[in-house]
């Protein structure tokens, strides 16, 4: 394919469709596309890390990763997701940064039928009203809270590793700061400045990150409560509602319900 769409059988595309499943977790290494890219996790969840931030993308929501962007993804199996590529030209009004969304079932069953489809030629006048009626879609989508900054500094990026690698840990921000080789308060001051957020809230993200992951992979509440942290389920139920407005088990039966569509 080249950059322009063209392909040997004659196509001149709008959009490109790549559908994928996974039957066990899969690491892309880190590369970028000429092409914007907008992918649906139809069931299961993904990860989307690039140099400022990582996303989670599970069951019903999507993923925009502009084109030019430079990013990895981690698939967790079993799962399937639907990737749609937009023609450099046709979606210059979407966003220029990347960003997870919630979409309506319009937008899902879009993608759907795209992905069917394989590709929109936009020498057809049905493929460009269909082209035209997603993109308004995607531009009429609001971003989903499952964005985590990552701070550029190297100390603060030790303190987010090692959370990233046991979201549960209780440790103090002077014991995470001082195997980090900084100080409690320099961390803290990295972690407001280069992410916008206190150290104490990035580390309520990521625990509520962890368990969407969790969830989605059906991993019951009590248990999710532990392996994200939190002292328990009660606990976790509530900092659950407050983040994302629904209670952890209406939130699993919801990507339940994503899965089945």
């Amino acid at each position: 394919m080249s950059s322009n769409g063209r392909r040997p059988d004659g196509l001149d595309a709008i959009v490109r469709a790549h559908p994928a499943a996974f039957d066990h977790d899969y690491s892309s290494p880190q590369h970028w596309h000429e092409w914007d890219q907008l992918t649906y996790a139809a069931s299961g969840v993904i990860e989307m890390e690039a140099d400022d931030a990582r996303w989670l993308v599970p069951a019903g929501r999507a993923m925009w990763v502009p084109a030019g962007t430079r990013h990895a993804e981690r698939f967790f199996g079993p799962m399937a997701a639907r990737t749609l590529y937009f023609a450099p030209w046709s979606a210059r009004q979407l966003p220029r940064a990347c960003r997870t969304i919630d979409g309506s079932p319009l937008l899902h069953e879009l993608v759907a039928h795209v992905s069917r489809i394989g590709a929109l030629d936009r020498r057809s006048a049905a493929h460009g009203r269909l082209a035209g009626v997603l993109i308004d879609q995607l531009a009429a989508t609001s971003a989903a809270p499952l964005r985590l900054p990552t701070p550029r500094d190297i100390r603060a990026r030790r303190v987010a590793s090692a959370l990233h690698e046991r979201p549960d840990d209780g440790a103090p921000v002077a014991v995470l700061a001082k195997g980090a080789g900084a100080s409690r308060r320099t961390i803290e001051r990295l972690f407001l400045s280069e992410t916008k957020m206190t150290i104490g809230d990035w580390r309520r993200r990521l625990r509520l990150l962890h368990a969407v992951r969790l969830l989605a992979g059906g991993a019951a509440v009590a248990s999710v409560a532990l392996d994200a942290g939190y002292a328990s389920a009660s606990a976790f139920i509530a900092a659950f509602r407050k983040s994302f407005g629904v209670t952890p088990a209406r939130y699993a039966g919801a990507a339940t319900a994503s899965r089945e569509r």
